[in-house]
């Protein structure tokens, strides 16, 4: 068994309202497409709303429009919105006047027996109920919009924190980077004359130094929050506005003066007297007149919410690319100090390796300097003339010891070269890098 479903549309750009009978499989697309031929609002510019102000979801069936255990199986309302506008002036005409109605309307004094008297005042009674309910749907209409302008509010809001907290987060490590490098550079300056230089690694550091104050730009927001507090103090307005609230006690009153002189006319005898409508009609003209003026308030104020959605509307996109500048400025911040705390290190490793090629040299200068004293004999003190030269030859444990000394310094020489060839290639490396 099928269960079609009734939804109906309130027009908030005309406050007329179409119905339709939806199939339970229906998408919502198809929907739109009914309402387009209907209202003439295209698909793309149709925004469609909840009372609590939720847009319907274009991935789910349109039987979404009708909530259960909320109005009954068969019957909802849902406000049609049209995005390609913001302002909604009218006019928009009250409801038609049934002909009896109007009957008495052209001329209150016309005398009629009470039996018909009835029934042209029970039309106009419920002609008055419905000036009333046409206004509170309209207005429920109003209430959908702010609490759709709410929910972008607090997207906004959610957007506007984070985009804040990582400005903030930039600004720090910005300060950090700066001051870091900034001390590098001079460090570097008072060790060049006598440690290491690269004028490729100075010029890059330099060159980081006037990035990181082209980041600096992308933490500036206040642009952004300037127009976010504007659009605050402009919906706590909004809010406030007494035509935020429902403007139809007056309606409501003239709702009941009219049935209770509805009621004082069933009271009387169905004889053969007559009447005027003079008392029904000055009611008739008054709620009309009531409606005209909350409707124009109404409207004025729909007008300002909607307003203020759609620039909340173009900001989200803003802030959306002010967030992206700044995550690229922190990625980029993070990039230079770890490039640049890898050359330092790198600095490191040469300063080290020259200091101890350094030692291994004059260690091995002392070891050459010394041997020789220690091996070769020493002249006799007698005066007589110099022995032969083979009897002059060292003995043989002391041949044995310079010969060591002879290979130690073979030793120390080549290790030395090698540490030099290292050091020029790590020089070299640093400075392409």
């Amino acid at each position: 068994v099928l269960f079609f479903q009734i939804v109906h549309i309130l027009n908030m750009t005309s406050a007329k309202i179409v119905s339709f009978l939806l199939h339970p499989e229906e998408s919502l697309h198809s929907l739109q497409n009914r309402i387009e031929f209907e209202t003439g609002i295209s698909t793309g510019n149709q925004e469609l709303l909840l009372e609590t102000g939720i847009c319907l979801d274009p991935r789910k069936p349109a039987s979404q429009c009708v909530i259960d255990g909320v109005r009954g199986w068969d019957s909802y309302m849902v406000y049609l919105f049209d995005k390609s506008k913001t302002v909604y002036d009218g006019p928009f005409a009250s409801r038609s006047l049934s002909d009896c109605v109007n009957y008495i309307v052209q001329d209150s004094k016309i005398q009629l027996p009470i039996p018909q008297l009835r029934k042209v005042w029970a039309e106009a009674v419920h002609y008055v109920i419905g000036l009333k309910e046409d206004y509170s749907r309209l207005f429920q209409g109003q209430r959908a919009a702010m609490l759709s302008l709410l929910r972008y509010n607090a997207n906004l809001i959610k957007m506007k924190n984070n985009m804040v907290s990582a400005s903030q987060q930039l600004k720090a490590k910005l300060e950090f980077f700066q001051q870091s490098i900034r001390l590098d550079l001079e460090r570097y300056s008072d060790q060049m004359a006598y440690g290491i230089s690269s004028e490729k690694m100075l010029k890059a550091w330099k060159e980081m130094e006037e990035k990181a104050s082209q980041c600096a730009q992308a933490e500036d927001i206040g642009y952004l929050d300037e127009q976010i507090m504007a659009l605050h103090t402009e919906i706590v307005e909004l809010q406030k506005s007494p035509y935020a609230r429902r403007q139809g006690e007056v309606m409501e009153s003239l709702e009941q003066r009219a049935i209770d002189l509805y009621k004082q006319l069933k009271t009387r005898p169905p004889d053969h007297a007559y009447s005027d409508s003079t008392d029904m009609v000055k009611i008739i003209v008054q709620t009309v007149q009531s409606q005209d003026r909350v409707l124009k308030e109404l409207f004025g104020h729909l007008s300002k919410l909607l307003g203020c959605k759609q620039k909340i509307i173009d900001l989200l996109p803003e802030i959306e690319v002010a967030l992206n500048n700044i995550k690229e400025a922190d990625n980029s911040v993070m990039q230079m100090q770890g490039k640049r705390q890898r050359e330092i290190w790198h600095l490191l490793k040469i300063a080290c390796t020259q200091s101890s090629s350094r030692s291994l040299v004059s260690s091995s200068l002392e070891g050459t300097a010394s041997a020789p004293a220690a091996t070769w004999p020493p002249q006799s003190s007698s005066g007589n003339a110099a022995p032969h030269p083979l009897s002059s030859l060292a003995a043989p444990e002391d041949g044995e010891n310079f010969a060591d000394v002879i290979r130690e310094n073979v030793n120390y020489l080549e290790l030395f070269s090698s540490i030099l060839q290292e050091v020029r290639q790590e020089q070299n490396c640093m400075m392409v890098s």
